[in-house]
């Protein structure tokens, strides 16, 4: 008997949408989250993908996300823009704002775009794209539950708190990376826990504060940054550009929102895009065509660029669909009412 499942991609979309939507979550919503997790498989970003749907619906039943808000809107600069979600999740804000954010960055070259009040669970590069097909440069950020510590400590404090950059290439794949500023995502020890598999040294400490390579002993103490306390620095920046900043919360409030349900964060999330037209004007072909010479001298070393396994992920998925552990996919289908 076969341990997984080959799904199409119209077929993995069905089941997430299905899942969401008997459950509660609204038609907009739901289709926004299907299209996200199954991009994340397609992606080949398990902890991303289609597992999300198990957190959703949890955190709709625990009463910690909204299945049907209508996101607003706040001008408040020539070159910021905010947009509360409601308690919602926060792909419909996005999609929503997208089109006057992006009007604001071609107008000044340079803006912000805040959502706030939202339940992030999704891989950031899902922001990124979007912009990076408009020929923008972006950066995205948003803290989330604290599950790791700082540096030096042995307490959880900071959330996993990814930082995303997007740059555009002429006539291939975007420059695009998405990383937590812990060691590993969160979603990737809770894959390890499913699957009983041993951490990589280095990525969690338990309740004791004592190194661990059990999952579940991470998950019930605190996992760490990456780089010591590099990692740490930028783990506190994010917590101030996406939280306070932005008059949302930090991971530690939002722990404290959770109140120990399991669900998906809640706060706030800082995207910030630049129009290389407007830095560069004239001068925009030669300074790009420089940034290529930068992306050859790397792969001549060798090395793999920011998101070239992602994109080769998509290709195949495209072609051969993707395939889900058979208990995943049992589990999914059992929330379709």
């Amino acid at each position: 008997m076969t341990n997984s499942v080959n799904l199409t991609l119209s077929e993995a979309y069905q089941l997430a949408y299905r899942a969401l939507h008997s459950n509660g979550f609204s038609t907009k919503h739901a289709d926004a989250v299907a299209k996200n997790v199954t991009a994340g498989e397609r992606d080949g970003c398990h902890s991303h993908g289609l597992y999300r749907v198990l957190g959703c619906v949890r955190s709709l039943h625990a009463g910690k996300v909204m299945a049907d808000a209508e996101p607003t809107f706040t001008d408040s600069a020539p070159a910021i823009l905010r947009v509360d979600a409601q308690g919602a999740f926060s792909l419909v804000a996005y999609q929503a704002a997208l089109p006057a954010f992006i009007t604001k960055v071609r107008h000044c070259g340079i803006a912000a775009l805040a959502i706030n009040h939202c339940v992030h669970f999704s891989a950031l590069w899902a922001e990124i794209e979007p912009l990076t097909e408009q020929g923008l440069v972006a950066l995205a950020c948003t803290p989330s539950h604290a599950w790791v510590t700082p540096a030096g400590g042995s307490q959880p404090l900071f959330g996993t708190n990814p930082i995303a950059f997007g740059w555009p290439r002429q006539g291939q794949a975007p420059f695009v990376f998405d990383m937590a500023t812990s060691a590993a995502a969160r979603g990737e020890i809770e894959l390890h826990r499913l699957a009983n598999k041993p951490l990589p040294e280095g990525w969690g400490i338990d309740s004791h504060g004592k190194p661990s390579t059990d999952a579940a002993s991470v998950l019930q103490g605190a996992m760490l940054t990456f780089g010591g306390h590099k990692g740490s620095a930028l783990a506190a920046m994010v917590e101030l550009i996406a939280g306070p900043l932005i008059g949302d919360m930090t991971s530690k409030e939002s722990l404290a929102y959770d109140q120990s349900t399991g669900s998906s964060p809640y706060g706030g999330e800082l995207i910030i895009a630049m129009d290389p037209e407007r830095f560069l004007g004239a001068e925009k072909e030669e300074h790009f065509a420089r940034a290529e010479g930068l992306f050859n001298d790397m792969a001549e070393q060798g090395s793999r660029i920011p998101g070239e396994r992602r994109f080769k992920a998509r290709q195949h998925s495209e072609q051969f669909g993707v395939t889900l552990p058979l208990t995943l996919y049992k589990e999914i289908v059992a929330m379709c009412q």
